[in-house]
Parts: structure tokens; C-alpha cells; sequence
């Protein structure tokens, strides 16, 4: 079934401002309350799903949307929305049926006759879930597939890329750049062995270090770490099974027994140079930064305590559990020891930072805060500070919600937090989409500028930004 702008659905991703949108539009000279700064300069994009045919709308899982890009380019106090479908060779196989071609995670058993075509691929690069920028190009990232080259600031698909044929596994939506070497660290995830790969790609874009990484089965690893001079994976334990999806069973699904157990390899090891730092069992989707610091490695992210958002589902019993907080382990290289602990007592995700400093010490972290009582629902943005050990949070407002804030640096930057947090707010009581704007300095004092965008940007996954070359 194809969807409508103004879909009423049972299925929870399907309804309200999780609903699709249709058509692609161009909005300039928005209302703005407050002042667009003139010190922003760049793209501020978010990509999520946005499904056109779909299979089956009970079985309908938010991560089967087609991706779509909602943008905003920011230049001497000026902004231009755009929103612009990713066109995939899977979302372009559905357009030109005018049907569901692929029909979904959560009905992967069923057993209607597959429509994919000979020679098409069997799974849709879906290119719904996170951005990277690395040597002038922005890809927009599906993990199981291959990145999707994206035009900025018009957002033309470019295509896949495979580096060359070099790239042999599936590419995590989560890779880092070290903006100081201007290397790429990445990996993917697999159901067959080997069940993780980590590659390396240079300043210049080519791929030039691929190795296996062993473990005992594969587990849904969204993320990883890096520092200066180690990568970290995160053998946790929401582990993937076909058998147990033949079953009946969910494939995903949070499996305590497994552990928890952090990896930590050079750069440019191999599996055999792996040295694994079991830790206390939780769940990690969204890592917010790693570093070396002496004798240690220090990682910050989102842990919850039992499963995580995306497995535990809409029906969790104890959302809070499930809901993340912001955690830190110290892993001694020397002495095997591993310290933990929670840094801030706001349930959040989405953990991001000045993407400058990725690898580097880092001060502050920004993130999304969960709403207490509604699933996949964040209706605050939180800035931590490692050096005061203090969190700071802005609120939305009753009835508003909003998604991932992201770090723009201001032209000129002086200091890792000399810039703007960006985000998308949707207003459920006025239907009203917003694009907020605040100092990173002074978060609890919230936007320096609210844009009014004159068409509804739904609910969505990763942010990104651009500055302006």
C-alpha cells in the first residue's frame, strides 16, 4: 500500500508526526523567531524514514522507511529548507512499480512470493539512518548496505560507492573521522561469519586497511569508538538470530546471558591484536566519544541497563531501563582494569560532539532527552561538561518533541563548544514544524532563533552538519 500525507495508523511509526510525507519542497524566507545567527554557515540535515509502498502496515518497523533528507542551508543570517527523497536503486525499483517491491524486517518470513527483480539487489539500501562528511562528500548511511554519495546543498543523489571494489562488508552508519590524520574508521556487521569487519579509508578516500573481527555470534554492534590510537567494538548483548525469527521470535532481541565486552585493537591491527575488557551488562547504540589518555582508553556513550529502544520495542515494560543515560568506561591497558560509571541522571541518546574532536579529548557532550513515558519520544536537548561533572538541559515545552541536536561550529570558532546545537521540534498541539537554534554555551537558555517551516518535517533519525567550505 502506498501511504498518504496525513496518514491515521494503527502502527505507532505510521501515525502522527511519525507519519510519512509525500512530496519534496523548497521553502525560503521562513518566519523566524528571534535572529538566524550571521556566524552560521553550512547545511544542518536529518535523514529518516520515509516509507512510500509498503507491504504490510501492521508489520510496518520504523527502520524499513525509505530515507529521506529534511535541510536546512544556513548563509549570512539566511535559511533555505529543502526536503528531497534518497533516491536508492530499491526506492526507485518501487516507484516505477508503483507497488512494494521489498517487504520488511518484520516480514522477512512471510511467505509471499518475493517480487525483486533478477539482477536487482535482495535487500533495499534504504540510506535512512546517518551522514558522514569525509574528503568533500557527504554519504548518507544504511547499515547493512553501501554508503549513498549525496550533492550538497541540493541534495541530488550521486550513488552507492564501494571505494574502488575495495569495500567487501556492510558499513556502519556510525563511521569516525579524524579530522586530524583526515582518516575514515568503519565497520559492518553480518549474520554470517565474519560477523564484524573493520576497514580503514585515507584522507584521499581510498580504502586501504580491511581485517576480520571474531565473535561468538552476531549482535546488532550500531556502533563503535575511536581513538588517536585504537578502535573499540562493542560486543554487548542484543544479539541477531534467524533461528530464532524462524521460530517466531523477534531477530533482534536482548540476550543478558551473552555479556558484555569491550574490544580494543590499533588502528591498524588485525583480529589477532583484539584484546577484550568484559564489562557490566547493558546496552549501547550510540557511542558519543573515546579518547586515550595515559595508561587508559576513556569511552562516554548512552548505556541503558537492560535492553535498548530499538529491541525493547513499544511495549517495554520498564521504559526507564531501556532508556539510556550517558556512561563512561576506563579501560587500563596496563593493569586490565576496567572503572565505570554513570556521569549524568538524565535518560538520553542520540550523544553527540564537536565532530572536530572526534578521536581527541573531548569536554562536552550533547545529547537528546528521553521523554519518561513515551516511547521513542525526546523532548529536551542536555549538554554535559566532563570538567565541572554538570549537565545542563533545555526543555521543549509541553506537547513538543524533537529528535537529534547536532554540533555547528561558528565561522571562526575559538573553543570546542563556540558554536550552535540544531535541531528539529515538532508542536503536536499546533502541527507546527520548528527548526531551533541554540548557543552551545548556554544551552539552558534555549534558541537564539526558532524557524517556522511552512510543511511538516516528521520525526527521524541522525543530524548532520556541514559548515560551509
Amino acid at each position: 500500500m502506498a501511504q498518504s500525507e496525513t496518514s491515521n495508523s494503527t502502527n505507532f511509526f505510521l501515525d502522527g508526526n511519525f507519519a510519512p510525507v509525500m512530496q519534496e519542497r523548497d521553502a525560503l524566507d521562513m518566519d523566524v523567531k528571534g535572529a538566524i545567527p550571521k556566524d552560521l554557515a553550512g547545511n544542518f540535515l536529518r535523514v529518516g524514514p520515509n516509507p512510500v509502498h509498503i507491504f504490510d502496515e501492521a508489520a510496518y518497523h520504523t527502520f524499513d522507511g525509505d530515507g529521506m533528507i529534511h535541510a536546512i542551508e544556513f548563509h549570512d543570517g539566511q535559511a533555505h529548507y529543502r526536503n528531497r527523497f534518497v533516491q536508492t536503486q530499491g526506492f526507485k525499483l518501487e516507484q516505477e512499480r508503483g507497488d512494494w517491491v521489498y517487504k520488511g524486517m518484520n516480514s522477512m518470513m512471510d511467505p509471499t512470493p518475493s517480487r525483486v527483480p533478477d539482477g536487482a539487489p535482495r535487500n533495499k539500501n534504504l540510506a535512512n539512518t546517518a551522514f558522514t562528511y569525509h574528503n568533500n562528500t557527504l554519504y548518507a548511511l544504511h547499515e547493512p548496505s553501501r554508503p549513498t554519495a549525496i550533492q550538497l546543498p541540493e541534495l541530488e543523489t550521486l550513488g552507492t560507492v564501494d571505494f574502488d571494489g575495495k569495500l567487501k562488508h556492510p558499513f556502519t552508519a556510525h563511521p569516525k573521522v579524524d579530522q586530524k590524520t583526515g582518516e575514515m574508521m568503519t565497520f559492518g556487521y553480518a549474520f554470517q561469519t565474519p560477523y564484524v569487519s573493520y576497514s580503514v579509508i585515507n584522507a584521499d578516500g581510498e580504502l586501504i586497511h580491511t581485517t576480520p573481527i571474531t565473535i561468538e555470534k552476531p549482535v546488532f554492534m550500531h556502533d563503535f569508538a575511536v581513538t588517536e590510537k585504537y578502535s573499540l567494538f562493542l560486543d554487548f548483548p542484543i544479539t541477531l538470530d534467524i533461528e530464532r525469527a524462524i521460530a517466531g521470535g523477534p531477530a533482534l532481541d536482548f540476550e543478558p546471558e551473552h555479556g558484555s565486552r569491550i574490544g580494543v585493537m590499533p588502528r591498524f591491527g588485525t583480529d589477532l591484536d583484539v584484546r577484550w575488557f568484559e564489562v557490566e551488562t547493558g546496552s549501547v547504540v550510540h557511542t558519543a566519544n573515546a579518547w586515550d589518555e595515559g595508561d587508559e582508553i576513556v569511552m562516554q556513550a548512552s548505556r541503558s541497563k537492560t535492553s535498548d529502544i530499538a529491541s525493547a520495542g513499544l511495549d517495554a515494560e520498564n521504559l526507564e531501563d531501556t532508556q539510556g543515560q550517558l556512561y563512561e568506561w576506563r579501560i587500563n591497558l596496563v593493569t586490565g582494569v576496567v572503572k565505570e560509571q554513570t556521569l549524568s541522571e538524565e535518560h538520553c541518546d542520540f550523544t553527540r560532539i564537536n565532530d572536530t574532536h572526534a578521536c581527541h579529548k573531548t569536554r562536552y557532550v550533547y545529547a537528546a532527552v528521553f521523554n519518561p513515558s513515551r516511547p521513542f519520544s525526546f523532548d529536551g536537548v542536555m549538554k554535559f561538561d566532563n570538567e565541572t561533572q554538570t549537565t545542563a538541559t533545555f526543555k521543549y515545552g509541553d506537547n513538543r518533541f524533537g529528535g537529534e541536536a547536532v554540533f555547528a561550529p561558528k565561522v571562526g570558532a575559538q573553543s570546542e563548544d563556540d558554536g550552535y546545537l540544531i535541531c528539529f521540534v515538532q508542536d503536536e498541539t499546533t502541527g507546527q514544524s520548528e527548526c531551533l537554534i541554540l548557543d552551545a554555551q548556554n544551552v539552558a537558555a534555549g534558541p537564539v532563533a526558532t524557524i517556522l517551516v511552512p510543511y511538516r518535517v516528521p520525526y527521524g533519525f541522525h543530524s548532520g552538519w556541514v559548515s560551509a567550505a
